[in-house]
């Protein structure tokens, strides 16, 4: 707390030590009235300014040479004076600007800043910066009059020496704020807001040192990084703010055309002056332009992000309050805002985004031709540009110059249209997308991944397929380009925008791809989907605008021409062009098609012409999924001649072609309010069922009809039956007269219609048949539980006399009874009631009769010269085996049927053939296992084991080449289905041998590893149907121990698996014994000796 608090007490105080420090300038002299002005309050001091502030101004007056560290010490003494004190009289602010900055001037005749220490300069800047803040009211305007135009020339001219030559970076940053001070643009609140008159005075006293100024600044922005951020920024700031003060829109408006005549006295004064009229207006933002330009070129990479977040601020402040006078200027300025858009920083890409805001809210472009003149340029200048740029810039560079373009379009909001009716600029910017958006179409994966199994589920589809583009790879470079279309689409004439692309669209194929993405994203950022804009559009594009614009490209896509192109090289997943325009749809009919079309860059036949007619056609469904977001409910009206289209690609054999078709029918169903696929399908099954209709039966000009039921079919349930049995009747018809031409075509229907039947109607067989040997094993454990409680002599005499009896029947020691093999259906139907379902002359239900109509075509086929046939028969049948499960009185004489040429099949066809028709007789052994118990004995059996014989020691010696053999998976697939047919059909001791010792030598170590298992289960499977038989057989192979009789009248147990070393075959009979040995020791009744055979 001060000790002085009135004038005249601190005048007692400090008259002393003033005095002496006049008398004798010395640094101790100074040091002692500072320590006394310490003691002295801020309003006694006010009262005793200029007493106190005399010896200080007398000891920088005093002529010749003075130390350094005196002239310091006066000044940093003035400096505190100022600053508990304000400069109420404009004569000595002006005496002490002018005292303060001789303290840093030159020798005489030298042009460079006087040989001071650091301290003092910076000693000398800081209370000049204190004096310009301590001058009160109007007080500071003492500087800003013609007469004080040297003086302020003076005090400029130091300062920027400082800025520009000195090392220390304080003495840079200090020296820039200062002046930042000088040209009244402080950041503070100390001073008072100037009114018009004054900053128009201020502007025309500083327009004398805007070249100056602004050419060392702009050498200091551009100057040696090591110079530091810090006086980077705070040069930016100074060189917009006066910039801004001179250029100013409002002050130029102001000047009058002529230079007004000062008086006599001020002449001299006057031609210091600098009159801002028109002509020197023109003249200065010509020369600012190429400063400007240098500015932001390197500030714009600076790697700081301050320095960039100022630079946005530059263009911001310049934009607005010069937005007339500057307009060469804003190429390089909007440039740099729009590139800094991407910045890595958050904070500078937020303040561009608010900028770039403003600039569109206060439409700037909109009202300020010459600006939407300039940008149009820019936009023209770019678009030739940018094919050589994407071609040789980096991955971020590219998004640099996406992003620059992105920006002019923005800021040209509605003005678009201004640069889309002008021919060349429309034809330099569609060109330029066509040409950035091509395709690499290099990739063989795309044609070679086909669609084997049924398509997926369409409630677990992934994202979309990522494109490959040819040059670039960033996925952020694609959604730039994405929204460079949609801003387009959205301010832009639509009518005039699907014109020209589509044009290009039909110009010629090497376009065709990149036109059609470019028409997905104009029609969705039409409807204002996705798109990022600054300002809202005057009059949106209606319902009927939209609609009709997506018609015209429906109709384009859908054309044969496009539609229907070669995707592969096989029969079944090549898609010809037809040579007849597609029926069935009534809002086909008339439809027009492409007459003329320029030939395809590639030859048809080639892997890049099928991976780019892959890629049409998944842009094209794209397209029609954008196209039913767009119209939401009102895209219902379209779907007459959209749905049929992309249900024929969603069972297209090419994977990512099925795939982006189903994608495109839930964009379908979600916009169109469906609630799932089934029920889109199901609500316009009328119309579908006849476009298949019609097409069926001119299959060889259309046969994609297949695809199309084949998808309605599996996204469907039952209730669409009674709509599409009538076109599989046709079908059957079909094949019935043209069993040799179209067989292939129309298995590919009857293989749809019968996997839909067993997924809605044949499913539950498989369950309901285990659920059969189960309650028949559960009661047969219950019945021996019971037998050995209340065993009698006569019951163990009936035992071995019926042991006797089915061993001779097993054996084949029968009397003939001269039956005829089709006299046992009836028969087997009637004696096994708990295999089949006794149905009667019940009258079948339409499902069961459809698939046993399937059937009896396919025992025509199975004998068929083609290999393709026979195997879409033999899976076709394995299917209609599935659907009659529940009614045997017609699926067993079907069965007597069809096994004689299942049978040729199964020991004499190719390989993939008797893999399928092993697989079918798995089948039909579930669904009527007795009736094939002798069949199978007699025909398969001895075959299937000769096989697996003969092909074991190859597979034994094969390497893991062998695996990717089909005689490898024909063993794997007899092994793993013999046990389980071997059970279900109950076989004969003496098969169950013949199956056991095909299968031992599978058991080996030097076997594949999958085979090995294959063979165990088989093992595993004899077990479940005669447990006792196949221990002995494996313990005639190995047993690990010995077996003591439970007493010494017995004899002991002699094995010829005993005492016999480890050999290949141990580690699997052990695991299998094992397995045995839990298997009893966790059945109900046994003991534990039972448990433990071996």
């Amino acid at each position: 707390m001060a000790v002085f608090d009135t004038p005249q007490a601190a005048f007692g105080a400090l008259r002393p030590a003033c005095v002496q420090l006049t008398r004798a300038q010395t640094v101790e002299n100074v040091r002692r009235l500072q320590a006394h002005l310490g003691a002295v309050s801020g309003a006694a001091l006010q009262e005793l300014q200029e007493y106190v502030l005399f010896p200080l101004r007398f000891g920088l007056r005093v002529p010749g040479p003075k130390q350094e560290r005196l002239v310091q010490s006066l000044v940093q003494c003035i400096s505190s004076v100022l600053a508990a004190t304000c400069v109420r009289k404009r004569e000595l602010l002006r005496e002490l600007f002018s005292e303060l900055c001789t303290c840093l001037a030159p020798p005489a005749g030298s042009g460079t800043p006087a040989p001071l220490s650091e301290e003092l300069k910076l000693a000398v800047i800081q209370a000049l910066h204190t004096l310009l803040h301590s001058a009160y009211g109007d007080v500071i305007l003492a500087l800003y009059q013609p007469a004080a135009l040297p003086l302020l020339g003076f005090a400029v001219s130091l300062l920027l020496g400082l800025a520009e030559q000195e090392r220390a970076k304080q003495i840079k940053i200090s020296a820039l704020e200062c002046l930042q001070v000088l040209v009244l643009q402080c950041d503070c609140q100390e001073h008072r807001h100037l009114d018009e008159d004054e900053a128009q005075q201020c502007g025309d006293l500083f327009a004398s040192f805007l070249p100056g100024i602004s050419i060392a600044l702009s050498r200091v922005i551009t100057g040696d990084i090591k110079q530091g951020h810090k006086t980077t920024i705070s040069a930016i700031r100074l060189f917009y703010l006066l910039i801004g003060l001179v250029m100013a829109d409002a002050q130029l408006a102001k000047i009058p055309k002529s230079k007004e005549k000062l008086p006599v006295e001020q002449s001299r004064i006057s031609e210091l002056m600098v009159h801002r009229g028109p002509d020197w207006s023109k003249s200065t933002a010509e020369k600012l332009s190429l400063l400007l330009h240098k500015v932001v070129e390197s500030s714009s990479i600076h790697p700081h992000w301050k320095v960039r977040l100022e630079l946005v601020e530059l263009v911001h402040h310049l934009m607005r309050n010069c937005s007339q006078s500057l307009v060469d200027s804003f190429s390089h300025l909007l440039k740099a805002l729009v590139g800094l858009v991407n910045d890595e920083n958050s904070q500078v890409q937020n303040r561009c985004h608010e900028v770039l805001r403003g600039i569109a809210e206060q439409r700037l472009v909109a009202h300020n031709r010459a600006l939407a003149d300039v940008l149009s340029e820019n936009l023209h200048s770019l678009s030739t540009a940018l094919p050589r740029l994407m071609n040789s810039q980096d991955d971020t560079g590219k998004v640099s110059t996406l992003s620059l373009l992105l920006g002019y379009l923005k800021l040209l909001g509605p003005k678009i249209n201004m640069v889309l009716t002008s021919v060349s600029h429309l034809q330099r910017l569609s060109r330029a997308l066509v040409q950035v958006l091509e395709l690499d179409v290099t990739d063989v994966k795309i044609v070679e991944e086909r669609r084997w199994g049924p398509p997926g589920s369409l409630q677990h589809r992934g994202r979309p397929h990522r494109k490959y583009f040819r040059f670039f790879t960033e996925e952020k470079v694609f959604q730039l380009l994405q929204q460079v279309c949609r801003v387009l689409g959205y301010y832009g004439n639509l009518y005039l925008l699907v014109d020209h692309f589509m044009g290009l669209y039909r110009e010629s194929g090497l376009y065709r791809k990149q036109a059609a993405m470019v028409l997905n994203e104009l029609l969705t950022g039409a409807a204002g989907l996705g798109v990022d804009v600054l300002q809202e559009r005057e009059v949106p594009p209606s319902v009927d605008d939209l609609r009709g614009s997506i018609t015209s490209i429906l109709d384009e896509y859908t054309d044969q021409a496009n539609w229907y192109l070669v995707t592969g090289t096989d029969a079944e997943g090549a898609s010809p062009e037809p040579s007849e325009p597609r029926l069935g749809l009534a809002a086909r009919v008339g439809a027009p098609s492409s007459s003329v079309l320029l030939p395809s860059p590639e030859p048809p036949g080639t892997t890049r012409a099928m991976n780019s007619n892959i890629w049409q056609i998944c842009i094209q469904l794209e397209g029609i999924g954008c196209f039913a977001t767009v119209l939401g409910r009102e895209f219902r009206l379209l779907l007459l001649s959209a749905l049929y289209p992309v249900l024929e690609k969603a069972g297209d054999r090419t994977l990512l072609v099925s795939e982006t078709a189903l994608a495109t029918l839930a964009d379908v169903c979600e916009a169109c309010g469906y609630d799932s696929v089934q029920r889109l399908i199901n609500e316009n099954s009328d119309y579908l069922v006849n476009g298949i209709s019609l097409n069926l039966r001119q299959l060889a000009h259309q046969p994609h009809a297949s695809q199309v039921l084949d998808t309605m079919l599996r996204h469907s349930d039952a209730s669409l039956l009674p709509l599409v049995e009538d076109v599989i009747q046709d079908v059957l018809s079909a094949l019935d007269q043209s069993y040799n031409n179209q067989a292939s075509t129309f298995l590919r229907v009857l293989h749809s219609v019968m996997t839909a039947l067993v997924q809605w109607f044949g499913m539950p067989s498989a369950e309901e048949h285990q659920q059969r040997w189960t309650d028949r094993g559960q009661s047969g454990a219950r019945s021996q539980g019971q037998h050995e409680v209340t065993v009698t002599k006569q019951e163990v005499e009936r035992f071995f006399l019926d042991y006797v009896s089915q061993k001779q029947i097993a054996e084949g020691d029968l009397p003939d009874t001269g039956e005829e093999e089709a006299d046992e259906v009836p028969s087997l139907a009637q004696a096994e009631p708990n295999n089949c379902d006794t149905d009667g002359e019940a009258a079948l239900p339409s499902h069961a009769q459809l698939a046993r109509d399937v059937m009896e075509r396919c025992l025509h086929l199975l004998s068929d010269g083609s290999l393709r046939v026979r195997l879409k028969v033999l899976d076709v049948l394995e299917l209609c085996v599935t659907v009659l499960h529940p009614h045997g009185n017609h699926l067993l004489p079907m069965a007597h049927r069809v096994w004689p040429a299942l049978v040729t099949r199964l020991i004499s066809d190719d390989p993939l053939a008797v893999l399928r028709a092993f697989k079918v007789l798995c089948t039909l052994a579930q669904t009527c296992g007795d009736f094939l118990r002798q069949r199978f004995s007699k025909d398969v059996l001895p075959k299937l084991t000769s096989s697996l014989l003969s092909q074991a020691p190859a597979s034994a010696r094969a390497g893991p080449v062998y695996s990717h053999t089909l005689a490898f998976k024909l063993q794997l697939a007899v092994l793993q289905g013999l046990g389980s047919l071997c059970e279900r059909l109950d076989m004969g001791e003496s098969d169950l041998n013949k199956v056991a010792d095909a299968c031992l030598i599978y058991l080996s170590a030097r076997q594949p590893v999958k085979l090995q298992e294959a063979a165990q289960s088989v093992f595993l499977h004899l077990l479940q149907v005669d447990p006792d038989s196949t221990w002995l057989f494996l313990s005639e192979v190995w047993c690990p121990e010995r077996h003591e009789p439970p007493h010494g009248s017995l004899r002991p147990v002699r094995l010829r698996g005993m005492g016999r070393p480890r050999n290949e075959l141990t580690h699997n009979v052990l695991l299998l014994l094992h397995r045995l040995r839990l298997q009893e020791g966790t059945a109900p009744g046994t003991t534990s000796q039972q448990a433990s055979p071996c």
